[in-house]
């Protein structure tokens, strides 16, 4: 596991997710199996290239990628995140999965690291971010930073809470009360900066709305990429 020079916000950053999930890690993926709707669903649509790259940006207890092994099994899989502890937890999830000798793993803020020196390559065929953009502060940059570090046929997949608005009106207010106590924003802009960042680099973009406008499912994929 390799650290990028952090700045000192970035170490802020990292030790308020550090306290956060020092515990919590160990009961993190029972817990959120409930909440954490689509996940399966954005692996199953990555579909890299043979040998590809992926990289997942706050990769958490690395659940997602024991998910991503599983289904591309000639993968390279890589992983970022700026808790400390949640990475320990990350490594033992490869390890236990048998994919530790396929995958790279780093600690790392998600709107500016250099991947190279942390993970050895500085391009991705897949990108991307789950139940992670609605907790990051700097969100559009980490998102425009992603899209730069593709592959000339990369894709860059999101899966994260949408606005409920199919919901009723008393749940919606509830979830985002209990949302905002671990830190959490779901993006009520995100399509549309999702949209600006497709214009600006040429690419397509798909968007969902699942589960009754619960999760937004969405996907940048450059033109020369096979749609």
């Amino acid at each position: 596991m390799s650290t990028n020079a952090p700045t000192e916000l970035a170490v802020d950053r990292g030790a308020a997710m550090d306290r956060m999930y020092r515990f919590q890690r160990h009961i993190y993926d029972a817990s959120r199996r409930h909440y954490l709707l689509g996940r399966d669903e954005l692996l199953d649509r990555l579909k890299p290239p043979l040998n590809g790259s992926i990289l997942e940006i706050g990769c958490g207890t690395g659940r997602n990628l024991v998910g991503a092994a599983r289904r591309y099994p000639d993968a390279r899989l890589f992983g970022i995140d700026i808790s400390q502890v949640m990475l320990k937890t990350a490594l033992k999830t490869a390890q236990q999965n048998n994919f530790l000798n396929r995958a790279r793993f780093a600690c790392a803020d998600a709107t500016f690291f250099d991947p190279l020196p942390s993970l050895g390559q500085n391009k991705f065929d897949r990108i991307y971010f789950s139940f992670t953009l609605s907790m990051i502060a700097d969100w559009q940059s980490a998102l425009h930073h992603a899209a730069s570090l593709l592959s000339p046929s990369g894709e860059l997949h999101i899966v994260d809470f949408g606005q409920s608005s199919r919901l009723p009106q008393n749940f919606r207010r509830a979830l985002f009360r209990w949302l905002a106590m671990f830190h959490v924003q779901p993006r009520s802009n995100l399509k549309s900066a999702l949209q600006q960042l497709a214009a600006e680099s040429g690419s397509a973009i798909q968007f969902e709305q699942l589960y009754r406008d619960y999760t937004w499912l969405a996907a940048i994929k450059k033109k020369s990429a096979p749609q």
